[in-house]
């Protein structure tokens, strides 16, 4: 079956659509977007024509990413947007040296937010048989619609449909018997990987929501079952018996977490901060704890999931006195000192700014200026949102303007910058030879089986995530009113 019979003439190379992770509702996209994604479809059947190609085929190579790129470019030029651009070569769209040129490339690409779901696990017992029906790849094929959500899914996403080397695989908020990745599952999905060749490309966080009884204790357990990278954690999280969250620096939960952890000899946290549930609990999404932990735990590293990013807050220039959004997470780590042991993660973020080049080069300027380029790192949140191959080849090209570098003090995005931030930074977080790595990746059967992929690729260009506020209901309704 051809992956984009369906979908013809809707789906695009770069997906730029109101697809949210599951965490936060949908946002439908804007004047300047719509008009860009149309006059990309214009663009890609003019230039298959042109070409004598189809249009499935000119989608598949990199000149129809190059070409979906160009027609971003003119509409948000058109639209007014100044801040940044992706640069690319107009012949990109048909001649592939220059789209290889503007969108190829070799760096060590590790994505430390990925998810799948678990088909088999706890929580299907209470989300009934229409769990996840009602959303985007649920007709994929599969006997049962779950599995288009598996490790499966994620294998191929991400490691055939993209120049993903690495990733981690992070959790979802709930507790054990809701949440959708349960832990088990997710040390399944190591071990699979890892037994194809011996080489990790996977590696594991471990999860701890401690507004819940025993989730402390539990990590424990957890430790004794597989590697734990990190423990991921959402201060937005809390049982329904009045807690509403938590903030990392208060005594009750935050500091019996990062001492357990610590205990256990895990010195990450991966934390998930912006990206409001909702409203209740909306204050414990903002990111102003973080400065006051890091400094008050100097031994231990702070990543912190989705920088910050609060879909309402258009992100322009820092504001001093926000209280949300990517300002916030700035601030608090200005009046802290900029502590050196914390580090912002894109996922989600990143791609939800396409859609808008000025907030893209507000927020990349600022957490770059605040940060410095070897303390952001790279995540996409998928599968969620497919393949990461589209916000690769959109990251690759982007460059803020020179204009803003100018006036607001932002760095250009240089080629070294995006390979610190691609991957370079996570590994030394992690403690990887990215060299080392690569070379065993290289060589290993997830590599040799992408290689036989490649000489027949069926990307489907597609998303995993709700796009509608009645999906996004429902996907919460499925997991017991929790994200």
């Amino acid at each position: 079956m051809d992956p984009l019979r369906d979908t013809q003439p809707e789906r695009l190379p770069i997906k730029l659509d109101s697809t949210s992770n599951g965490e936060f509702e949908p946002v439908p996209l804007g004047a300047a977007p719509l008009h860009a994604r149309a006059l990309a479809r214009e663009a890609i059947d003019e230039a298959a024509r042109r070409l004598g190609a189809s249009r499935r085929g000119y989608l598949q190579s990199l000149l129809g990413a190059a070409a979906t790129l160009g027609a971003f470019n003119r509409a948000f030029a058109a639209a007014g947007q100044s801040g940044g651009h992706y640069v690319l070569p107009a012949e990109a769209a048909f001649e592939v040296a220059a789209a290889q040129g503007a969108l190829g490339g070799d760096e060590f690409i590790f994505d430390v937010q990925l998810h799948h779901v678990n088909p088999q696990g706890a929580w299907r017992q209470g989300a009934g048989s229409n769990a996840f029906r009602g959303m985007p790849n649920s007709n994929c094929g599969k006997a049962d619609h779950v599995e288009c959500f598996s490790s499966g899914a994620l294998l191929k996403d991400v490691f055939y449909d993209s120049d993903t080397a690495m990733g981690v695989l992070s959790h979802v908020p709930g507790g054990m018997a809701t949440n959708p990745l349960d832990f088990d599952a997710a040390g399944a999905t190591r071990a699979a990987a890892l037994a194809l060749d011996g080489t990790e490309r996977l590696l594991l966080h471990g999860r701890c929501m401690p507004t819940l009884p025993g989730e402390i204790d539990g990590m424990d357990a957890q430790i004794t079952q597989f590697p734990v990278a990190a423990f991921k954690t959402y201060t937005q999280f809390g049982p329904r018996d009045g807690v509403a969250g938590f903030y990392l620096d208060d005594d009750t939960y935050g500091t019996p977490l990062i001492e357990r952890a610590r205990k256990l000899g895990v010195r990450r946290i991966a934390v998930h901060k912006g990206l409001p549930f909702g409203q209740r609990g909306y204050e414990y999404s903002s990111a102003r704890d973080i400065g006051p932990v890091a400094k008050r735990h100097p031994d231990m590293t702070f990543l912190v999931y989705h920088a910050g990013f609060d879909p309402s807050v258009k992100e322009g220039p820092y504001d001093a006195k926000a209280k949300f959004g990517v300002d916030a997470l700035v601030r608090s780590m200005k009046e802290a000192g900029n502590p050196t042991n914390v580090y912002a993660e894109l996922g989600s973020t990143w791609r939800y700014v396409m859609r808008n080049p000025d907030q893209a080069a507000h927020l990349m300027g600022k957490l770059l200026r605040a940060f410095g380029e070897d303390r952001v790192l790279w995540g996409t949140d998928s599968i969620w949102y497919g393949s990461p191959q589209d916000q690769i080849q959109a990251f690759r090209a982007f460059q803020i303007s020179r204009a803003f570098q100018q006036r607001y003090g932002y760095p250009e995005l240089t080629p070294q910058l995006k390979r610190k931030v691609f991957g370079l930074n996570a590994a030394r977080v992690y403690g990887l030879q990215p060299h080392a790595m690569r070379s065993k990746l290289a060589k290993d059967r997830v590599q040799k089986s992408k290689l036989d992929y490649l000489n027949d690729p069926r990307p489907t260009f597609a998303t995993y995530g709700p796009r509608t506020r009645r999906e996004w209901l429902a996907l919460r309704e499925w997991t017991g009113g929790e994200p």
